[in-house]
């Protein structure tokens, strides 16, 4: 390709309202544009690399043995009543009607079609294990959509559904897919651990998801260094001994603490640790109120203490007023001392001793406090990991880093298949519940996530496999020189021979211009030729990912492109 045929469009300036690198990136280079709020178009440059994605994500889905499908956007809402999601998806289901008044939804997610498609589809035993996929296009109506494409209301998705009368089965494609997955990942060359997660809304036994490793990412993942271990935050179960003895020799006193409200000004007060204090927080369904207690390093684990209580609704944190009118103090004063909530303590609070925490008066702490098991409800683990903390599987300790969600898989089991009636008949003949597998992966997502994790300065850095194109040939004042446009007509037409992706940039463009154009694109391999190392013999090419410049024999070129490509050089 040549860049003259080619349309480029890169800026100078971020648009103002990028918060994170690869949305102000993904601008600049040219990929995107906004059309709406959460709503982009993609410009050629940024749908080439979009579709890589996608076919490296369709080879590994066939290998798998899934057979692609597709299934419309527009979703009559029948389905959907008939699985009772159509009011429990909320608001991020953006609803609509046709001119006759009928119901309909834009497909956030494709459980009720896929079940739907086969329960008509498939009768016997006989016809399974099966599974299906399709990469479709997903609106979800985000309350606050951001970052670009990593949040937006419409992106692209692959999504999987595996149908059998077995869990055994259904084990047995579940691997498949992790593996599948796991192959996707490495192909396109990006960091990524694979996390025990918990399943949420969609529902199901067991899930895991995939996250590509960036400091930008809003997910927390827990990982030991061996690798034997990792899990989303919020699913990592810490197995803390509890102390035998509830015995101290130390009398509690409550001491006044004017302005003393943060577990920082509590500690420095007392002229001790965090470790040391405890938090009592005042947590509400809604409908109820619980006092949670953890140490003053730690934070509550909502999903843990959401299954702990086995409410239904979401918890949040109780408004000031709440505090006020139940405990009869304000947030910074409350502590675990009380019979006006149930009280919840996490393992780790409870093995302190002898230490400092609310006491439920205004401007007033507890000094040397300890626990009376009494007056607790549940001793439990009900906080997120930290750095340091053992391993649950007993190998090594834990490191936590962040992460960008880019793939999830579920076990459904027959959420689905018993609410929507997808029944088959079994070897008894007997009619049984499908049991179902769901696998979901991020095509859009993955583009900005690979961005989050390979750029500098100066641009994005694509992994090859992910490159728009691999090389980049630039004559230096080819328009004054018939040596240099000759030299890089023929090395574009030697690698385009060899199916290597190259862009030949013969736009009267100055070099500096053009090597900023290419930076912020992120090409790989920079091949530049001038009169002078022509006349050599040479040519001067540049790796993006580690900007190391070298000079190369002019008729070797296609050997360093298969150095590279193998993994010899760069």
């Amino acid at each position: 390709m040549k860049s003259s045929k080619f349309f480029i469009n890169t800026l100078r300036e971020s648009p103002n309202d990028a918060e994170i690198i690869s949305h102000k990136l993904m601008i600049k280079a040219g990929l995107i544009r906004k059309n709406a709020s959460g709503i982009y178009s993609w410009l050629p440059l940024g749908l080439k690399i979009l579709r890589k994605v996608e076919n490296i994500v369709r080879k590994e889905m066939e290998a798998s043995g899934a057979q692609e499908v597709l299934m419309p956007g527009v979703v009559p809402s029948e389905l959907w009543i008939e699985s009772k999601r159509w009011e429990e998806y909320g608001p991020e289901l953006l609803r609509i009607e046709d001119r006759h008044s009928r119901a309909f939804c834009l497909g956030p997610t494709h459980e009720e079609v896929i079940t739907s498609l086969v329960r008509n589809e498939i009768t016997s035993y006989k016809q399974l294990p099966i599974n299906f996929f399709q990469i479709q296009t997903k609106f979800r109506d985000e309350i606050r959509p951001r970052f670009g494409i990593m949040r937006a209301r419409e992106f692209l998705m692959k999504d999987a559904y595996s149908f059998h009368t077995s869990q055994k089965s259904l084990d047995t494609a579940y691997s498949e897919m992790f593996n599948a997955y796991s192959n996707i990942f490495k192909k396109l060359h990006l960091e990524f651990r694979a996390v025990i997660a918990d399943t949420g809304n969609i529902g199901g036994s067991g899930s895991h998801e995939f996250h590509v490793l960036a400091d930008s990412g809003e997910d927390f993942i827990a990982s030991n260094e061996s690798g034997s271990y990792a899990a989303n935050l919020e699913m990592v179960e810490l197995n803390q001994k509890l102390r035998e003895s509830d015995k101290s020799e130390k009398s509690n006193e409550i001491i006044e603490t004017p302005n003393v409200k943060t577990i920082k000004e509590v500690a420095k007060f007392f002229n001790t640790t965090i470790q040391n204090c405890i938090k009592t927080l005042l947590i509400t369904d809604g409908d109820n109120y619980f006092c949670i207690c953890v140490r003053g390093d730690h934070e509550i684990n909502f999903v843990k203490l959401k299954k702990l209580l086995t409410v239904e609704k979401e918890l949040t944190m109780a408004s000031e007023k709440d505090v006020i009118n139940i405990m009869g103090c304000p947030i910074g004063s409350v502590g675990p001392m009380t019979k006006k909530c149930p009280v919840y303590v996490d393992n780790d609070a409870f093995n302190c001793i002898d230490f400092i925490c609310g006491a439920n008066r205004e401007g007033f702490h507890l000094q040397n406090a300890n626990w009376d098991r009494k007056q607790i409800k549940k001793i439990a683990d009900i906080r997120n990991a930290v750095d340091g903390d053992p391993s649950p599987d007993g190998n090594g300790i834990l490191k936590i880093k962040k992460g960008i969600e880019v793939g999830h898989i579920f076990k459904l089991g027959t959420k689905y298949s018993n609410s929507m009636k997808a029944f088959v008949t079994d070897s008894n003949g007997d009619s049984i519940p499908m049991i179902m597998g769901c696998y979901g992966i991020g095509i859009s997502r993955i583009v900005a996530a690979a961005i989050e994790q390979n750029h500098d300065e100066n641009g994005i850095i694509w992994p090859p496999p992910l490159a728009p194109f691999l090389c980049a040939v630039v004559p230096i004042n080819s328009k004054k020189s018939q040596l240099v446009n000759e030299q890089a007509e023929k090395i574009y037409q030697q690698l385009s021979e060899l199916n290597i992706e190259v862009i030949l940039c013969d736009q009267n463009k100055r070099p500096g211009v053009l090597f900023s154009d290419l930076d912020l694109i992120g090409i790989p391999i920079r091949i530049v030729l001038s009169e002078k190392n022509i006349k050599n013999g040479k040519l001067e090419i540049k790796l993006r990912k580690d900007n190391e410049i070298v000079l190369w024999d002019i008729n070797h070129i296609q050997s360093f492109i298969k150095k590279f490509q193998s993994g010899e050089i760069g």
